[in-house]
């Protein structure tokens, strides 16, 4: 993505940089450089902070939503629409919503507790199947880019008769916390919907509703008579630390009525990951009569884990003329802290060991062997100042 200029030290881009690519839904973008000059021998650390332009648009993840309204709702009944996403952040990503004018709905926006605001149609005048047994309306997300983007669905209102109550949870959002690596079959949440109907209008079945992805569907299963979702495959901070679950409670009435309910499953982590170490050698041989200072080899470390969990700290082979230096986060360099002698000591082991802030803590380590170059530092010696040799005559 970056290059420098060698002749100048110009930091140039030489290719297109997308953010979205490069960084996700991060809120900060950084690239991290090491730039080294020769003669003498430096290293500089370069951050460049890559910033957001509005480049995406917001999606909707189907090109049409379908709602089933039974026509005996009342007024003001709420059905939950599937909001959109934008692949951009901060202001580029701030999304407001406007539906197609009708007279039969309105458009409410749902802030769920900093997890994103949703769309919610709220009915606003009873709709007779027998006039109007369909619908069509359109639902647009506008971004907060400038030039701003937008992105549309369409609605599909399916009007039906019958079976006046529907299910009904006790809440619209439920939010679980979890431990990742948490075992299959092991319990999330219980959720329970009740129906005021007798018989058969009041017995539930709970299913994922259309708006789940197939990905979460992989993750986790729901118990369609006891509404229990359980774990059903790896739980992995690092790969998605959130879960929307959607679920529908379906009466058996004819027509079935439906209830919708979100369930946000939060991921803790756990210290799972150990630290990593790159090691990069650059003055190897050392001479013996080096400077002290002298950078011997870069070291960067980093940990998947978050928190306290990711926090790393670095130590060395006690008992080595040689300490690290702390240039940036995460980063490090071997340089010499002690004079060299070839004839003393003419290679070191040195080892560095990455340990993290978790309980109990992970480690690793990297291995450099440095070995002593020879300069020229002492003169010939005889073996004694002074020689006796007797020699007899002829």
């Amino acid at each position: 993505l970056l290059e420098v200029n060698l002749q100048n030290g110009i930091l140039f881009v030489n290719s297109r940089i997308d953010r979205e690519e490069l960084c996700g839904r991060s809120a900060e973008c950084r690239i991290h450089l090491e730039v080294i000059v020769d003669r003498p021998l430096q290293v500089f650390h370069v951050e460049v902070e890559v910033r957001d332009i509005n480049d995406n648009p917001p999606m909707f993840s189907v090109a049409e939503q379908k709602i089933l309204v039974p026509e005996s709702r009342l007024l003001d009944s709420r059905f939950p629409l599937e909001g959109a996403s934008d692949a951009d952040v901060g202001e580029n990503a701030m999304l407001t919503y406007k539906l197609s004018s009708n007279d039969f709905f309105i458009l409410d926006i749902v802030n769920k507790k900093g997890k994103g605001e949703f769309p919610v149609l709220v009915l606003r005048k009873l709709i007779d199947r027998e006039e109007i047994p369909q619908l069509k309306l359109s639902l647009t997300a506008t971004d907060g880019g400038k030039p701003e983007l937008t992105g549309s669905v369409s609605l599909l209102i399916q009007v039906l008769d019958a079976n006046d109550n529907a299910p009904v949870f006790d809440r619209s959002v439920y939010e679980v916390k979890m431990s990742e690596n948490q075992e299959n079959q092991t319990l999330v949440i219980w959720l329970n919907a009740t129906d005021t109907d007798e018989g058969m209008n009041k017995e539930v079945e709970y299913s994922f509703s259309s708006l789940t992805s197939s990905s979460i569907r992989k993750k986790f299963l729901i118990n369609e008579k006891t509404g229990e979702i359980k774990v059903n495959g790896a739980i992995d901070f690092e790969d998605r630390n959130n879960y929307e679950i959607h679920v529908d409670a379906t009466d058996k009435g004819h027509p079935p009525m439906v209830a919708h309910c979100t369930v946000l499953v939060e991921i803790l982590d756990e210290n799972d990951n150990a630290p990593e170490i790159v090691l990069t050698s650059l003055s190897l041989p050392v001479k013996e009569d080096a400077l002290l200072g002298t950078v011997i080899a870069l070291i960067s470390v980093s940990d998947q884990d978050s928190g306290v969990n990711g926090h790393v700290t670095c130590s060395l082979t006690p008992h080595v003329p040689f300490k690290l230096v702390s240039t940036f986060k995460n980063y490090y360099s071997l340089v010499l802290d002690n004079t060299l002698d070839r004839e003393t000591v003419d290679n070191y082991d040195v080892v560095v060991t990455a340990r993290d802030g978790g309980s109990p803590s992970l480690w690793a380590t990297a291995s450099v062997s440095v070995e002593v170059a020879d300069v020229n530092d002492n003169a010939p010696a005889f073996a004694q100042p002074e020689y006796t040799v007797f020699v007899k005559e002829n």
